[in-house]
């Protein structure tokens, strides 16, 4: 019966002593302390520390470069290096096939200083090498136009990858893989309609007529022959359709993988939001 009464005055003195009410309202504090400081605080996420703010900055930019180095965009940049391969073949193709006259190529010399052609010799091999390169000119144009679009095309998805593929737009991947898809068939065609020009413009008379007065004169390398050029031009046109074609289904793999990973996480979502309503019930 004492220690009951005894128990009852320390209860009730525990009541009356502010300390007590001191040491509860610390440790209530300590533990909400405690488990604040567990919790995210946007302050410290706003105005972090110098070096948690270069780390953060070196981890981006490493992984901006993991994304744009990804198997996807290996493809888009070997691409962009094929299509100016196929630029330069080009360019030097016509480079290679406008003649010696002075005026019937893009790079030419006067023809007087390795031989000595006067006269209606001259005058015919530099009317027929302005009619050469003329037939060759929707060649020239439209491969430079072509490979530089779909070079600087190739370039623009690169750069716009360096995001991990779950947050980028999914417009944009659909895109890429409708640029590669049409990409890879567009240069399948482009080389056929290259090759037929080429051998059609070989197959001329005017062809025929240079080549000989070439060969007269000791170059019988200038023939209507395909030359390395036009044969470079081909070869990595052949090469670029390729890694079109990876490409494209590279991004078809990835937008799979993203609508499963946004399904399942949606409905992971789902399921917790489920679990808290039916938590918060009664």
């Amino acid at each position: 019966m004492c220690h009951n009464n005894n128990s009852n005055r320390g209860q009730r003195d525990r009541n009356r002593d502010p300390r007590y009410y001191r040491d509860s309202r610390d440790e209530r504090h300590s533990s909400s302390g405690r488990s604040s400081s567990q919790a995210f605080n946007p302050r410290e996420a706003d105005h972090p520390r110098k070096h948690v703010r270069q780390g953060a900055r070196s981890e981006h930019r490493e992984s901006k470069c993991t994304y744009i180095c990804s198997r996807r965009g290996i493809m888009l940049i070997c691409a962009v290096l094929t299509n100016s391969l196929v630029l330069i073949c080009v360019v030097a193709a016509q480079m290679v096939t406008s003649g010696m006259s002075s005026r019937g190529g893009i790079t030419s010399f006067d023809i007087n200083s390795d031989f000595n052609l006067q006269g209606t010799d001259l005058t015919q091999m530099r009317e027929l090498d302005v009619q050469y390169s003329q037939m060759r000119a929707p060649g020239i144009y439209g491969g430079v136009t072509f490979s530089l679009t779909m070079g600087i095309i190739s370039l623009l998805f690169l750069v716009s990858s360096n995001k991990p593929p779950h947050r980028m737009p999914q417009k944009l991947l659909i895109g890429a893989l409708v640029f590669q898809a049409v990409g890879a068939v567009a240069y399948v065609v482009a080389i056929g309609l290259y090759l037929h020009l080429i051998i059609r413009v070989n197959s001329t008379d005017v062809c025929t007529l240079r080549a000989r007065l070439y060969a007269r004169n000791g170059l019988t390398w200038m023939n209507c022959d395909v030359n390395g050029a036009d044969a470079a031009v081909a070869l990595f046109g052949t090469i670029t359709a390729i890694l079109y074609t990876a490409g494209a289904v590279l991004v078809f793999q990835t937008i799979r993988q993203v609508r499963t990973y946004l399904q399942e996480r949606e409905r992971q979502e789902t399921e917790r939001r489920l679990e808290q309503e039916a938590s918060c019930q009664p």
